[in-house]
Order: structure tokens, then C-alpha cells, then sequence
């Protein structure tokens, strides 16, 4: 699925525009992109901790001196592995669609410090999140949100060219974006599709993932940059949308049988994505999945979440 060799650093993808990559693609190691032209720059996500984002603008701007300054910031969703380095980058605004914006206010790298602070007491939820993100740094982080938010599509011009964002939450999360640069070919998909591990679904419903890919390959990119893991295709996008139409038909049929959620995602073979790392997720998913199919609309909390995805 990887078009380019998966490592770390800058991957030009096209005239002025860049991805940054992070192997593994596991938690927290996310990608982010660079977009400049007739001086003027456009950043799109920045990375879990200031250290790991100011380590990435250096690379850009070995690549592209304009991104000294960038004049634009897009946060595709409120992850913080793609928004909590926001301070470091200085942007001139800081784009975000309405809902992304308002989740991001209600789980700041204050927060995220504060439960790591603990972990240690929590069992073993508590070792699996120091397992997933003790490698980050979120002490004396200052939340750098949005200034700007929209929803629907925004159309933005860094300098002769124009790039689209289209909200196509709630997906992965309530809020999510992908960002077109049409003179590229290319798509910034975000947590929309993680490539080489699997998906993870905090918000759905699953079918927004299929619609939101159909939406992806009718924009007609070369390249697709996913949230996590290397720059993918067209057939890396139709292979995630198989990778939702499988779950959801396992987790039904088990759904149906009355099957505890748990014991699905134990239970459902992992088959083709066998090799997919962090197949803890597989228990979110289900359980996200369950809830769609009871017709409960109501929010995960992600600490139970957690929990559960701790004892795979």
C-alpha cells in the first residue's frame, strides 16, 4: 500500500507540497504536510509534542525556506497527535472546522498531562496508555486553537493556488477534515485511513468511512496521505474501505447472535489484516459498531475505551 519507502522525514509528493512522515504509524507517531507557493505557506496538522513538531519544521524548511513562516495551520481533527504541537509552528491563523474546534478546547495538552501523571496508579489501563504515549512530552505545552473554524467546505489560496477543505465528519471523530490540493493530485486524509495498522473509529457511523473514501477517489489523487503510516494510493484507500465493510459484517452477524462485544473482537478472524499492527483497536471499533447497531448515538468515552483496549 506504501508508494513511497516508509521513513521518517520529508516525502515530496508533488510542486511545492511535501508530507512528513513518522514510521511506525503507531499511537501517536502521526504525518502532517506542507504546502507553499509565491512565498506563503500553508501547514496542515502539526505532531503530539512541540519537541517533535519543531524537529519537523526544521526538516520543511530545509525544503522550503517560505515555511519559516506559516501563514496557515490546519488541524483535520482533535487528536492531539495532530493538533498539540500547534504552538511551535506560530501560525498566522489556525483552520479548524466548527466541531473539531470545540472538542480541541475540551482536551488540551493540559489534560492529557495530568492523566499521564497518574497512569502509573491505574493499572493496567495505566500501563497500557504509558505503553502508548509515554514517549511524548505534554508538560508546560500551551494550547494553540483554532482562530478561524467553518463547516462544510472552505476554499483557501496560498499564493497562486488553491486547495479545498471539506469536512467529512463525524467519522474517525465528530470533526473531521481532509485537505485537496488539486495541482498535486494529492489528498490529506488524516485519521480517515491509517495505512499498514488498524482503523479506529471514535465517532462513525462505520458508513461515513466508505463515503467519505468514495468522496477521496472521486477527487482523483496520485498520492493519499494518511494520518498515520506511508503515503498510499488509490488501492490503499479501497483496501480500508474493505477493511470496514468486513468488521461491520463480522461484528453484525455476532451482534445478532447476542455475543458480548468483547468476545467479538476476539472472535472475528483477522484474516487479511492479520499483519495490521495495534490490533488492540479492533475492540473500539466493535464497540463503537454495537452501539450503532442499538441505535445508541451517545458519545464513547474514551477512558473506558481504553480499559478495554487494555485487556486485548
Amino acid at each position: 500500500m506504501s508508494v513511497f519507502d516508509f521513513k521518517k522525514g520529508v516525502v515530496k509528493l508533488g510542486e511545492r507540497v511535501w508530507a512528513y512522515i513518522q514510521p511506525d504509524g503507531a499511537w501517536g507517531l502521526s504525518n502532517a504536510g506542507l504546502m507553499v507557493d509565491q512565498g506563503k505557506s500553508l501547514l496542515i496538522d502539526t505532531l503530539y509534542d512541540v519537541k517533535l513538531t519543531k524537529e519537523m519544521l526544521v526538516a520543511m524548511r530545509k525544503v522550503a525556506p517560505e515555511a519559516e513562516t506559516i501563514n496557515y495551520l490546519i488541524n483535520t481533527h482533535d487528536n492531539g497527535d495532530h493538533w498539540f504541537g500547534n504552538e511551535a509552528a506560530k501560525a498566522g491563523e489556525i483552520i479548524a472546522t466548527k466541531s473539531c474546534a470545540e472538542a480541541m478546547a475540551g482536551f488540551t495538552p493540559e489534560t492529557m498531562a495530568e492523566i499521564m501523571k497518574g497512569a502509573s496508579e491505574l493499572g493496567d489501563v495505566g500501563a497500557f496508555f504509558l505503553n502508548c504515549f509515554g514517549k511524548f512530552s505534554y508538560d508546560n505545552i500551551t494550547a494553540a486553537l483554532p482562530t478561524r473554524t467553518f463547516e462544510g467546505r472552505l476554499e483557501l489560496e496560498v499564493g497562486s493556488k488553491k486547495i479545498e477543505l471539506i469536512e467529512v465528519g463525524p467519522c474517525h471523530t465528530a470533526g473531521d477534515l481532509i485537505v485537496h490540493i488539486p495541482h498535486a493530485e494529492t489528498v490529506f486524509v488524516a485519521d480517515i485511513m491509517f495505512v499498514g495498522g488498524h482503523q479506529i473509529m471514535w465517532a462513525g457511523p462505520v458508513a461515513n468511512f466508505s463515503k467519505t473514501i468514495d468522496l477521496i477517489l472521486d477527487l482523483g489523487p496520485r498520492y493519499i496521505v494518511p494520518g498515520h503510516g506511508p503515503v498510499t494510493d488509490r488501492q490503499g484507500a479501497l483496501e480500508i474501505k474493505m477493511y470496514w465493510e468486513y468488521y461491520a459484517h463480522e461484528a453484525k452477524i455476532r451482534y445478532d447472535r447476542g455475543m458480548e462485544s468483547f468476545a467479538a473482537a476476539k472472535d472475528i478472524p483477522l484474516g487479511p489484516y492479520a499483519e495490521y499492527g495495534d490490533p488492540e483497536k479492533i475492540v473500539l471499533n466493535i464497540n463503537v459498531l454495537y452501539k450503532e447497531f442499538s441505535g445508541d448515538s451517545s458519545p464513547v468515552n474514551p477512558t473506558e475505551q481504553f480499559a478495554y483496549m487494555s485487556k486485548w
